[in-house]
């Protein structure tokens, strides 16, 4: 049943279809796994990314993160991030916006979020960390100025948005002129070019694209034992969420694999 149900979403993901119906259920489930996991040493819930060749550096207490830091980290590097204005589109927990706040000094980086119990959460999980705040807010609707934003980073969450297109072209307005959006998701194949459409349409001239879908599969298997461990505790949900996670056998994990859904990264600039 939880094999099915998650299947049903991913086709409709990939169709566009019911896009305010989406919508609203992934804010819901979001407001859910914030008040059922509330864990201090789990700040991410992305599905990592692990490069090849050499391993960026990381400090010891942020290793055991690794693989889901690599997504951030393939998003911010070589960008000027030293003295920027950042901004995280679906920050979730808050664990990217951490890694970037620590380790690429921006002048400040706001985490902005649609579920309204994970921003509470985030802001408790990192509240250590200066510089770095929390909001609530809507992805297509962003609640900033015209040109305040210099760096905007959006991972693994645009499959959640009724309206991807509307999205973009926020980004575009937020950005202030030479400014960068850097991006990585995952889609079916055939849906890449209706993606590519949708980020265009911003206005935002791309500077680079790849394909993240073997480095994430590695990522899964590096965490899967670790995420097999916290799952297996929530019985009612364990199905449910292990489908969710992209464990080994899943259907998403059999897709990334198989090439059937790809992880994809752009990075784009705006013009002036």
């Amino acid at each position: 049943m939880a094999s099915r149900l998650f299947s049903g979403m991913l086709e409709a993901m990939d169709r566009g279809a019911f896009p305010r119906s989406r919508k609203w259920l992934w804010r819901r489930l979001y407001d859910m796994l914030a008040r059922f996991w509330r864990d201090d040493d789990w700040r991410f819930m992305n599905y990592g990314f692990l490069p090849a060749g050499e391993p960026f550096p990381l400090k010891p207490e942020d290793e055991r993160d690794r693989a889901f830091i690599g997504l951030y980290q393939q998003a911010v590097s070589g960008l000027p991030m030293a003295g920027a204005r950042l901004l995280e589109v679906g920050s979730g927990r808050g664990g990217g916006a951490r890694y970037i706040a620590l380790y690429h000094a921006p002048a400040t980086i706001t985490g902005l979020d649609y579920s309204p119990a994970t921003v509470r959460l985030a802001r408790r999980l990192n509240r250590d960390v200066s510089g770095l705040s929390f909001e609530a807010g809507d992805a297509e609707r962003l609640p900033f100025a015209n040109g305040s934003i210099d760096v905007v980073v959006n991972i693994e969450s645009s499959h959640c948005y009724g309206d991807v297109a509307a999205f973009a072209a926020e980004v575009a307005r937020v950005l202030a002129p030479g400014g960068w959006f850097t991006f990585a998701d995952m889609r079916g194949r055939e849906s890449l070019p209706e993606l590519n459409r949708q980020l265009a349409a911003s206005g935002l001239l791309l500077r680079r694209e790849s394909d993240l879908s073997p480095g994430v599969v590695a990522a899964l298997d590096a965490a899967d034992r670790r995420k097999r461990e916290r799952i297996e505790k929530a019985w009612l949900l364990r199905r449910f969420m292990s489908e969710f996670a992209g464990m080994k056998g899943s259907i998403l994990y059999s897709e990334l694999a198989s090439g059937g859904v790809v992880y994809v990264a752009r990075r784009y600039q705006k013009p002036g």
